[in-house]
């Protein structure tokens, strides 16, 4: 080869290597610092959000767990959660909802809930390198710290303990963190916001119920409870209460929602209320519409039971597959996702930045346009941002403040452990 070829191919060979390192540069400077695709913010909100433990107290992923096939390690294209979206939106805890309908109940409701914690747990242990099974505050600070995606449980709806405090502590002993008292009806020991008063609230046993909780420290969550359930648990707990995935009533009056009274005595004794991403649960226009239109929930209703029959986990994506169509079709309003900032604001104004959070509802509701799965979620920062809020307030409603309250119900635990 004459000098001439080789410095041709020297130089050739240069161009190469300048191109490889390039690759490698933007390949690590992707993995150190994520990219909201499809989100407009600004670096200052990015930086904030990514350097934040951003926290989701209520999930309902878990019922596409039990769907044959499903693989949350893969990014869908359906549904709102999944690791690469997960990772794609900052979010770094997140609490998967042990569900099930209030009709069901008895050893089949204790059944169901035991296999969808082992759809859990073996989730984790699946995906060991992108998440941590986390019981503690200090243990989901760690998993982040970790690079890991911090992963809970809440069990929603006390009908699924069965009367039995035993089943109770059952749970908690295999890592649920949360129970709401009530799903959408009532159950033996306690009152739903969505059906007729049965107890007056609590009975003996449901504040039993919510001693024990204090006990085990398992936080008390009033999110689809009755307003008389909640002042009740609320002055039976000894530790704060949460409201995982409630929105505001004074915004969008739906029964489940928390009116500013409620809100103001959830706040007085150290709660946080989580807002819901819900379309249904944000927007009076939406609700307002729906109910005029029931002709519409009773064609999505038929259709989704044609498309997935018994399959929740079905059930969930369809209907909002569905009632985006609607949307679509201008027989419904498209409501945008600047509303969930709309009731943080809210809250925020009413009681201060330490009692908000965010707990989206993921695969469980209709989400507004704009918030279409959890890999849009640092535009809740960049619009906070925008607002006027401190970046430490923003840290508190993304994460901090549930975190806080973890770690009051475990010192509560442990103090009341320690009498006894």
């Amino acid at each position: 080869m004459s000098i001439k070829a080789i410095s041709a191919r020297r130089s050739q060979l240069s161009s190469w290597s300048v191109i490889i390192t390039i690759c490698f540069s933007l390949a690590s400077a992707t993995a150190l610092f994520p990219v909201a695709i499809g989100s407009d913010i600004s670096k200052r909100a990015h930086d904030l959000h990514f350097s934040s433990l951003v926290v989701d107290t209520h999930d309902d992923t878990t019922q596409r767990l039990l769907e044959p096939g499903f693989d949350i390690g893969v990014r869908h294209t359906d549904g709102n959660i999944d690791i690469p979206r997960m990772r794609e939106g900052g979010l770094g805890a997140i609490f998967f909802s042990i569900w099930m309908p209030g009709s069901i109940t008895g050893p089949e409701a204790v059944k169901r809930s035991l296999d969808q914690i082992d759809a859990v747990r073996e989730m984790v242990r699946t995906h060991s390198e992108d998440l941590a099974l986390c019981t503690t505050a200090e243990e989901v600070r760690r998993a982040h710290a970790g690079g890991k995606i911090a992963v809970l449980m809440g069990v929603e709806g006390g009908h699924m303990i069965a009367s039995d405090l035993g089943v109770l502590r059952s749970y908690a002993a295999l890592g649920v963190r949360y129970m709401t008292l009530t799903h959408s009806v009532n159950d033996e020991w306690a009152d739903s916001s969505t059906d007729k008063p049965a107890h007056n609230g609590l009975t003996d046993f449901g504040k039993d119920v919510v001693r024990e909780m204090n006990r085990l420290g398992v936080m008390v969550d009033i999110s689809h409870v009755s307003d008389k359930t909640f002042y009740d648990a609320l002055e039976v707990s000894e530790a704060p209460l949460i409201a995982s995935h409630s929105s505001c009533r004074s915004i969008c009056n739906a029964p489940r929602n928390m009116t500013d009274d409620m809100i103001r005595a959830l706040c007085a004794k150290g709660g946080v209320i989580q807002i819901n991403y819900s379309v249904a649960f944000l927007s009076q226009q939406f609700r307002d519409s729906l109910q005029a239109q029931p002709e519409i929930q009773t064609a999505i209703a038929s259709e989704v039971q044609k498309r997935c029959g018994d399959r929740e986990g079905c059930q969930m994506i369809e209907k909002d597959k569905l009632t985006r169509e609607y949307v679509d079709q201008g027989k419904l309003p498209q409501i945008d996702w600047t509303i969930i900032v709309e009731h943080i604001d809210h809250v925020a104004k009413l009681v201060g930045a330490d009692h908000v959070g965010l707990g989206s509802d993921f695969d469980g509701a209709s989400m507004p346009y704009g918030m279409e799965h959890a890999g849009e979620l640092p535009k809740i920062t960049e619009a906070l941002l925008t607002k006027g809020y401190s970046e430490s307030d923003v840290q508190k409603i993304l994460g901090r403040n549930t975190l806080r309250v973890m770690e009051e119900v475990e010192a509560t635990a442990k103090r009341i452990r320690q009498v006894r």
